[in-house]
């Protein structure tokens, strides 16, 4: 077994994620054995077979007997009903916190050619995009560090024997075959069909892979192009968005969301896709998508906006001279000719000093100028086209007993005075223009 590795030779560090199976075994021994590299074996010991402890020793054992170093994490406790998806989540924090450690940029993993075909399957049978339906990738970028995967073109039959050639000492872990897992379904059911079908099915498959790859790779570069032009900072004009084929729509997005999430694989779904093209076609403005890790896609003017969610993020600040935030400036000024709604004059006499700027929050009531009793501020916010996503920062001007004095930019409370009156506050919202 000879493998292709390519990463540039002034490399000195290497993670390597190690389970004590046959084929991450096999990985560590031949990387051990053919190149210079400092290796680290990075083991995570899941706590949730009675094998766990054994197969941490004997790692820890094998790394000081060849000069390997040794790092271990131990999960006392998964919290989450999908397993495999917790469990994938806590290896790949580890992972990251030792390329950090090790100022490397380089993970190599044991993943092989039957991983490759069950995941094609998989995909498949889920639906994906074209780089989705590729399966596995032999190098792959996420965040700032690649992922290698030298064994992805030989078979479990041929790690085994390599193993049996270099007497290779391995753990089997016995929920590999708990066909709960949907892998191991695949596993045990599918595979051993192709493979009675074709021996080389492995062949079949991997060309099948770097074909698909070949495509999306062009039509990534064609697709980026057009997404220069119709997306940036952060939003997407949907008239020039909706002029493009359906297939560049779903193309385009897969871009920006792949972006967004730093190629962390399985984060979007086809559906999220279909959801968000939907949106686009929408008339209505006040709608939005969630999508994994708090990100939301919002209509607003004309353009689809990704941003991050924000959660119960309250704000209320002391007025002084001026307050500035993220899309607002309030601030208080000497003199003003405007009577508009930008502009907000008080006498203190009349209201509860020190005053105060509060996002807006639903059951906020407002004395609105000139009219007989109160209004809901979401009512007022939503009859301005402020979108739901925008209305819970809303800024409004409350005095010190929360009595809403001004809607800045929209509308003026009871205890406004008019600019011919007596007043001794002076008022001035600014919009932010949208870099």
């Amino acid at each position: 077994m000879k493998l292709n590795i390519t990463i540039p030779k002034n490399t000195k560090n290497i993670i390597v994620g190690v389970s004590a199976g046959p084929d991450s075994m096999a990985l560590l021994h031949y990387l051990k054995n053919n190149t210079s590299y400092n290796i680290i074996c990075a083991h995570i010991n899941h706590n949730v077979r009675k094998e766990s402890k054994d197969e941490e020793l004997y790692l820890k054992k094998y790394c000081k007997n060849n000069n390997i170093i040794f790092e271990v994490f131990k999960i006392n406790k998964y919290n989450n009903k999908n397993f495999e998806n917790e469990a994938r989540t806590y290896r790949y924090e580890f992972y990251e916190k030792l390329l950090k450690k090790y100022n490397s940029k380089y993970l190599f993993l044991a993943h092989h050619a039957d991983d490759l075909i069950e995941t094609i399957l998989m995909k498949i049978a889920r639906g994906s995009n074209i780089e989705g339906y590729a399966g596995i990738k032999e190098i792959s970028k996420v965040r700032n560090y690649y992922i290698i995967r030298p064994l992805l073109n030989f078979t479990k039959d041929e790690i085994l024997e390599y193993n049996k050639k270099n007497k290779i000492i391995y753990y089997i872990d016995k929920t590999n075959k708990d066909t709960q897992y949907t892998r191991n379904r695949y596993r045990k059911y599918f595979l051993p069909l192709l493979k009675k079908e074709n021996k080389n099915i492995h062949k079949m498959f991997i060309k099948y892979s770097k074909t698909l790859l070949e495509y999306d790779n062009y039509i990534k570069k064609e697709t980026n192009k057009i997404k220069e032009k119709i997306y940036k900072e952060k939003k997407l004009d949907i008239k020039l968005f909706l002029k493009q084929d359906y297939f560049i729509q779903k193309n385009i997005l897969y871009n920006i969301l792949n972006n967004i999430y730093n190629n962390i694989p399985n984060k979007i779904s086809e559906k999220n896709i279909i959801n968000i093209i939907n949106l686009s076609k929408n008339n209505k403005e006040n709608i939005k998508i969630d999508l994994p890790d708090k990100l939301v896609v919002y209509k607003k003017d004309n353009y689809l906006y990704f941003e991050s969610k924000v959660i119960n993020k309250s704000y209320k600040i002391k007025l002084s001279e001026i307050i500035e935030k993220d899309n607002f400036i309030i601030k208080k000024i000497n003199y003003s000719n405007n009577n508009g709604n930008n502009i907000c004059r008080l006498n203190s006499k009349n209201i509860n000093l020190p005053l105060y700027i509060r996002n807006a929050k639903e059951g906020d009531k407002i004395k609105v100028l000139g009219l007989n009793g109160s209004k809901l501020v979401y009512d007022i916010l939503m009859e301005n086209k402020i979108s739901k996503y925008d209305r819970n920062k809303y800024p409004i001007l409350v005095d010190n007993k929360d009595e809403i004095l001004w809607i800045p930019n929209l509308k003026k409370s009871q205890f406004n005075i008019e600019k011919n009156r007596i007043y001794d506050i002076i008022l001035e919202y600014i919009e932010k223009e949208e870099k």
